[in-house]
């Protein structure tokens, strides 16, 4: 995974219950945390930036990845969106043309 960049997109994976679908992201980035090799960084877009707010669970375990040195980025013209510049627990805010930087250099892995 250390080559990769996981994309994240919603704060509910999948198209289905959205409550069902947070507890699925939970598991994801929980599961992500734990692997041996992590991911070279985590970039949230849209819903995505709300699963880095205390409303959502996964926000504990992207906090935990952070602490571990992947990088996790929030979209800022999300961020501003939402209006949740002073809710995210996790993250640093960034741009879209950040983003593309490490498009350019790693897979990228979209979650959604």
């Amino acid at each position: 995974m250390n080559n990769k960049v996981i994309f994240l997109t919603t704060d509910s994976l999948g198209d289905g219950d959205k409550e069902l679908g947070a507890q699925l992201l939970e598991t994801y980035v929980n599961l992500l945390k734990q692997r041996e090799t992590l991911p070279a960084a985590v970039f949230c877009v849209n819903r995505g930036v709300l699963a880095l707010t205390e409303q959502s669970f996964a926000s504990l375990h992207l906090k935990e990845l952070e602490d571990k040195g992947v990088p996790v980025f929030a979209c800022g013209t999300c961020v501003d969106y939402y209006k949740i510049h002073d809710k995210l627990v996790a993250g640093k805010v960034s741009s879209m043309g950040y983003f593309m930087e490490l498009a350019e250099k790693y897979e990228v892995v979209t979650i959604a």
